[in-house]
């Protein structure tokens, strides 16, 4: 055989000789010593059956005496052998010169050898057949087993399925043969010679298969003793391109184990360790030799390897790989994360040898993938708080919200702290904070509850701090501070403070004070708090929270202005309604006006209680379209014209018509139109008679008693109850729309009716028609009450939870009659000249009946000159009337509809005095309407009242008593 890269070329092939042919052969190849005898060694001739039969294991029946040709050369020689040690004496020198007893007499193979000295024989142990897929399958190994001249003794069949060639034909010839060219077969000789001498050789070489083939190999030649000294050649041969695959991989695999940058681990059944590379040797912080023979419970810390050593077993067991799990590292030389993964390993059999796995430092990953998905998370946190106070107008609620939006998410502790202008809706201060600043603690949350908790986080609580403090700090400077250390902590507002002694025994370990800003202003305080095992706050924390506190803060300004803004409509829509609602004789009042929701601003609705003269009240209920300030200075001045066109005693549907004409002086801007409803009923308890009208507001409700009227149903009393109904008046267009007459209806009301006026914030709801609101009214003032008042509560009670968050206006009327007792007489004249003196002789006497004869005169010449009017400018019957009450009323009605007018009579005129006598006599005087005609009253003062006219009068003049 020849070493790889000897420089020996081939030879043409050829083919070996004829089997039983003699080739010649000169006195040893290479080097070789002369070949022994046949009767020494072995001859040729028939040696290849005895070989056969030794190969194939059949009893051999020669006998020490057969011929040469009848055994082979390994039989032959042991043959010789045994005859020479029986001729030898003990002693004897050697039967041939120079050779070692141990090729002297040799020992037959096959046959057992004989125990060493002083032991017994042992049984040859049993040994089990191999399954399939072993690494043999894939690296075979032909074994040839030589004599010292080269020959071929034994040849196994995986030689001949490496080669082709049969036992048969090579048994006895020599192993050059088998070599292509004459150069390799001269270093093959000269590889025996060196087997030889130093005991081995390896090497590389070409043989040639049975079908032509040349078949590159990898050679070992290894020096045997038998027994008894013989020399043999074991040739292990090994296709070289398939032991080169091997030794690449190999070499693949020791790059890859020992080069990787992965932590590489092959543990075996037992889940110990029987081989770790380096990199994994550095990331657990001992040598790899260390690792080897022990577990991972034994190797890492316990926490660390519980896991790790549950995840081992499980894959051990199922078979299942566990790919890629992100765990913490111990604590060991590298801490941070790590990514395991194992996998069962099992032979080409299938035989279960161990778990394989990997393990890689993600730290630098998982920190990438964990700051990515925190950005995610506080940019979720940003947009849900957005949302959730994206409707909220109320600061309180928005510091709840901020407070419970961060727990449990950034924080376990955390409390809002505002100024208290900003909670109450009051201009922010001009000056710097300091210690003097009132402080509200109004949002808080928490991970926990307990005393502790109460004491540092109880909502509403007045929150005082040290200028110098960290609160003091960050309020003065708008400077955002993290604190971490217990003295940090401890400076959090002022020596001594118990919700910092709280902070301590519940853990907290850090801290974020953050201010919440609006336009440049610091407007209060975002304080989070993190106790326990939890991670202290960072940069990173602290650069989110100030962003989330800006956005709070510019919500919490927002709710400020609207709360300030409702605040001043609020006052100045009560301001504009009635302060005094008064209780006219013959009505009673019941009255509740309801702002609308903090989700709104406050709207124009309004209602109004005005006494008329003649014991007569006009109730009004008003709406203005819109809401807020202007809404509510709308409202004002609408209000205002109606009690003023209302004092001239003007028929309803007239005043309306004149406050229909005052819209463009009345609208909340140039460029904007008035638009308001209202309804407008006069009630003269006297006669029982309603008038009423509307433009485009909601119909009256009218409640009438089952029973007649009696003494329990008197103003004062409980209601009884009654049917309902609703009030059919002309619609009427709203004030300032136009195009639509206003008209009125007149109705008897029987007494102890109730009549309800309201705004449509009451009965109209988003889902559901104006009908069934005003059906729900019905149903609950039909009932029974113990007052006027309990009924107002009880129609609120019924407001619809979805109704549109606008303002209610309720006025509850129960309509009676004039007070008991009080004197009244009336008369009905004919337009003649004779109805002056006749209206003079009524008045006159009674007065007298009265005992008011005080007021006779006065009484008798302005009812003359009333009177006198009528007759000269009317057609039909005057009618007279005398009410004797606070003051004397006197009434003088006629069919003409239009009201008399006031002149200034010149000192040579006859007449035209007669409305300035009254004017000048009376109280107080004025016209109304009344069907189709009018009526023009005046009142006088009672005795009393003229006395106390007069000392007014002399105060104000700056004389005293008597003067």
């Amino acid at each position: 055989m020849s070493s790889t890269g000897n420089g020996g070329g081939e030879r043409p092939s050829r083919g070996l000789p004829r089997r039983g042919s003699q080739r010649a052969t000169g006195p040893g190849v290479g080097g070789d010593p002369p070949r022994a005898s046949p009767h020494a060694i072995g001859g040729v001739r028939g040696g290849a059956a005895a070989r056969a039969r030794l190969r194939r294991g059949a009893p051999s029946h020669t006998s020490a005496r057969t011929p040469p040709l009848a055994a082979g050369p390994r039989e032959q020689a042991a043959q010789a052998a045994r005859e020479q040690q029986s001729r030898r004496r003990p002693g004897s020198a050697p039967a041939a010169p120079g050779v070692p007893d141990a090729f002297a007499a040799p020992a037959v193979r096959g046959l057992p050898a004989a125990p060493f000295p002083g032991t017994a024989a042992a049984p040859a142990p049993l040994i089990g057949k191999h399954a399939q897929g072993s690494l043999f399958d894939i690296v075979k190994v032909a074994i040839a087993i030589l004599d010292t001249a080269g020959r071929v003794v034994l040849w196994s069949p995986a030689a001949e399925q490496l080669l082709g060639w049969p036992s048969e034909l090579l048994v006895g010839r020599g192993i050059e043969e088998l070599i292509i060219q004459e150069e390799r077969a001269a270093q093959a000789r000269a590889a025996i010679q060196d087997t030889l001498r130093n005991g081995d050789w390896r090497g590389l070489t070409v043989l040639r298969h049975r079908d032509g083939p040349k078949v590159p190999v990898e050679a070992r030649i290894s020096l045997l003793v038998d027994g008894d000294g013989t020399p043999f050649l074991q040739v292990a041969l090994a296709e070289a391109r398939t032991l080169q695959a091997v030794e690449r991989d190999l070499a693949v695999r020791d790059a890859l184990f020992e080069q990787s940058p992965l932590g590489i681990a092959i543990l075996d059944t037992e889940l110990r360790y029987t081989a770790v590379n380096r990199t994994l040797a550095e990331m657990n912080g001992f040598p790899a030799e260390d690792h080897v023979g022990r577990t991972t419970g034994e190797t890492l810390p316990e926490r660390a390897a519980d896991e790790i050593t549950a995840i081992q077993r499980q894959v051990l067991a199922t078979g299942e790989p566990v790919i890629d799990v992100t765990l913490a590292s111990p604590s060991t030389a590298r801490s941070g994360f790590r990514s395991i993964s194992y996998s069962r390993m099992t032979d080409r059999s299938g035989k279960v040898l161990g778990i394989s796995g990997t393990v890689m430092d993600v730290t630098d990953r998982y920190r990438a993938v964990a700051k990515v998905e925190n950005a995610r998370r506080r940019l979720s946190l940003l947009n849900e708080f957005g949302s959730r106070v994206g409707d909220l107008l109320d600061a309180t609620r928005i510091a709840q919200e901020l407070a419970g939006s961060v727990v449990p998410r950034l924080a376990d502790y955390a409390a809002v702290i505002l100024l208290q202008a900003v909670a109450h809706g009051d201009d922010l201060p001009r000056h710097g904070h300091d210690r003097r600043t009132s402080l509200l603690q109004l949002g808080v949350a928490a991970v926990q509850d307990g005393a502790e908790v109460e004491v540092m986080l109880r909502r509403g609580a007045r929150i005082t701090f040290a200028e110098d403090s960290s609160f003091g700090r960050v309020l003065r400077t708008g400077v955002p501070e993290l604190l971490s250390g217990p003295a940090e902590l401890s400076d959090l507002t002022y020596p001594g403070d118990p919700k910092v002694q709280a902070a301590h025994d519940l853990g907290v370990h850090s801290r974020l004070v953050v201010p919440l800003r609006a336009r440049g202003l610091v407007i209060g305080l975002l304080a989070l708090s993190r106790s326990g095992y939890r991670e202290g706050f960072d940069r990173d924390d602290l650069a989110f929270t100030v962003e989330l506190a800006d956005r709070a803060g510019s919500s919490l300004d927002n709710a400020r202005l609207y709360a300030r803004e409702r605040t001043a409509a609020l006052t100045l829509q009560r301001t504009l309604l009635p302060q005094q609602v008064p209780q006219p004789p013959g009505v009673e009042v019941a009255y509740r006006y309801v702002p609308g929701s903090s989700g709104t601003e406050v709207g124009g609705d309004w209602f109004d209680v005005i006494p008329l003269p003649g014991e007569r009240t006009a109730l009004v209920v008003g709406d203005v379209m819109g809401h807020g300030l202007r809404a509510a200075a709308t409202m004002g001045r609408l209000r205002t014209a109606v009690r003023t066109l209302a004092g001239l005693d003007l028929p309803p549907d007239v005043l309306l018509r004149h406050v229909h004409d005052l819209a463009d002086d009345l609208a909340q801007g140039p460029d904007e139109a008035l638009l308001a409803t209202c309804v407008y009923v006069v009630f003269d308890p006297a006669t029982g008679r309603l008038t009423a009208t509307k433009a485009g507001h909601i119909p009256p409700v009218l409640i009438v008693p089952k029973e007649p009227a009696d003494e329990s149903a008197k103003i004062g009393s409980a209601l009884p109850g009654g049917v309902g109904q609703i009030l059919d008046l002309p619609s009427g267009a709203p004030l300032g729309v136009g195009g639509v007459p206003f008209e009125s209806i007149e109705l008897d009301i029987p007494e102890g009716s109730l009549l309800a006026l309201c705004t449509d914030g009451l009965v109209e709801s988003r889902d559901k028609d104006l009908d069934v609101g005003l059906g729900r009214l019905l149903s609950v003032l039909e009932q029974p009450y113990a007052s006027i008042q309990q009924a107002c509560e009880a129609v609120l009670a019924t407001m619809e939870q979805g109704r549109e968050p606008d303002d209610v206006a309720l006025l509850l009327a129960r309509l009676g009659r004039g007070q008991s007792g009080i004197p009244t007489a009336g008369w009905t004249l004919p337009a003649e000249p004779t109805a002056v003196s006749r209206a003079r002789r009524l008045v006159r006497g009674t007065l007298a009946e009265w005992g008011a004869e005080n007021l006779t005169d006065t009484a008798e010449l302005l009812v003359s000159e009333l009177v006198t009017n009528s007759v000269r400018y009317a057609s039909a019957p005057i009618g007279v009337r005398l009410t004797l009450g606070d003051t004397l009323l006197v009434e003088i009605s006629d069919p003409l509809p239009d009201p008399p007018r006031e002149r200034h009579a010149a000192e040579a005129d006859e007449g035209g005095r007669g409305l300035e006598l009254v004017r000048r006599l009376a109280l107080r005087w004025g016209t109304r309407a009344e069907g189709m005609g009018k009526v023009v009253w005046f009142d006088l003062p009672l005795v009393e009242q003229i006395y106390e006219l007069e000392r007014e009068y002399d105060d104000e003049a700056g004389g005293g008593p008597g003067e």
